[in-house]
């Protein structure tokens, strides 16, 4: 069984390796083609961004695989010859703890890289070595409080009854469900700045369009995004009476009124058509598979590892062996996500205009320098969403007629 999860791990190491050296050999075809989508000194950055993002991917792939031979080849027993503790859920809190946390700090060289680095070189990061350490201690205190609380249930169910995976699935759920109701709250009191909008125009037009849906929420916010980071975005947080509208400032500050507004309608699609649901019942059957699997593993498996068949073994596999599974489930997930975002665009455009969404689309590309062109293949494994090409195809606009210049000077009829 032990030599099934390594072959497994094997492929997928292989497949995102060649995925990654795939994608850099297109986008450096693609970067001498006519631009499309972004103007032309965009188009160069966005490219050149996404081929340094692969090769840091690439660069990753190799770490993440020499660690999980280490780990599997003796980290794991040699950390468990150093958790001596007889209680099940102590030892497993301890256990899964200093492993999480050892991973943490391997594989903070890329962290470091990638936010002070990469990210600043393309404008995009404005984090500060300050924030990123007051972040990280924050992060650090929920985990060892909030996490190491479920991996102690976790623990005490497995120890608890023989069909184990059942319960630990119900329970995890129900954690996930609770963090996304709460999610937004966290950010408010831990991380972020949440404001109503100052915008009142702005807000009173939100809250017309939020009505018009029968969407419910407990506010239109805007949040200080920037002080980390400038992409533009914007999401609808929180679960039941948590559930908010949260508008990046940065998208604030770049969008106009109509703007905004196609892109929420765009949101509410997702509300409207049910695919909040449909994304937890997706969730729900994925946990359900991986429960089912790591909750009967044979004692052949833990032995291999040089491992007793613990609650601390058993959760230490699954963080390890969970990200194989999740990539070969991928494809399929993908293809479900982009199509309900086909769907959303349609009721978004149909909310306000194909071209307030479209224009909104656009500059959220040229900000966020989002090389509009990807393999096939790459597309099919990676992609949430549909390439900007095909988006705006289904919106009725051929890209390669696209004048950006009428979207750049548009004017509308009303003042920011």
């Amino acid at each position: 069984m032990l030599e099934i999860f390594i072959i497994a791990f094997c492929l997928y190491f292989i497949f995102n390796t060649y995925t990654s050296f795939m994608q850099i050999g297109y986008i450096k075809d693609a970067k001498i083609l006519k631009p499309i989508i972004l103007d032309s000194s965009k188009y160069l950055e966005a490219a050149d961004y996404a081929i340094e993002k692969e090769k840091l991917a690439i660069c990753s792939s190799f770490y993440d695989f020499i660690l999980f031979i280490l780990w599997i080849g003796f980290g794991l027993s040699f950390l468990d010859s150093l958790v001596q503790i007889d209680s099940f859920w102590i030892k497993a809190v301890v256990f899964v703890d200093l492993f999480i946390i050892i991973n943490w700090v391997l594989t903070l060289p890329f962290e470091l890289y990638s936010t002070f680095k990469l990210n600043k070189k393309y404008g995009f990061s404005n984090m500060t070595p300050a924030l990123f350490i007051k972040d990280t201690i924050k992060t650090g205190i929920l985990f060892l409080v909030f996490g190491s609380a479920v991996i102690a249930a976790i623990s005490f169910i497995i120890s608890s009854f023989s069909t184990w995976w059942i319960w630990g699935f119900v329970f995890i759920f129900a954690v996930i469900i609770l963090i996304n109701m709460l999610y937004p709250v966290i950010r408010d009191k831990m991380f972020d700045k949440f404001e109503k909008l100052k915008d009142k125009v702005l807000e009173e037009k939100i809250e017309n369009l939020l009505n018009e849906v029968g969407f419910k929420s407990s506010g239109v916010f805007s949040v200080d995004a920037s002080k980390r980071d400038n992409r533009l975005n914007a999401y609808f947080g929180g679960l039941g009476a948590t559930k908010r509208v949260v508008l990046f400032d940065t998208l604030v500050e770049k969008l106009t009124h109509n703007e905004l507004l196609a892109v929420l309608g765009h949101e509410l699609g997702h509300f409207k058509n049910g695919d909040i649901l449909k994304n937890i019942g997706i969730m729900g059957v994925v946990m359900f598979v991986f429960f089912a699997i790591f909750g009967n593993l044979p004692d052949e498996l833990f032995l291999g590892l040089s491992l007793n068949n613990e609650p601390y073994a058993i959760i230490a596999v699954f963080m390890i062996f969970s990200p194989i599974l999740s990539f070969f489930l991928m494809p399929l997930i993908s293809m479900i996500s982009r199509h309900n975002e086909y769907a959303a665009d349609e009721f978004g455009s149909n909310l306000s205009t194909k071209e307030d969404l479209v224009s909104a689309l656009l500059k959220l590309a040229n900000e966020n320098k989002s090389f509009p062109l990807s393999h096939p293949l790459y597309i099919f494994f990676y992609y949430s969403h549909p390439p900007l090409v095909e988006r705006f195809k289904e919106l009725g606009y051929d890209v390669n007629n696209l004048d950006l210049n009428k979207f750049n000077n548009k004017e509308f009829d009303y003042v920011r």
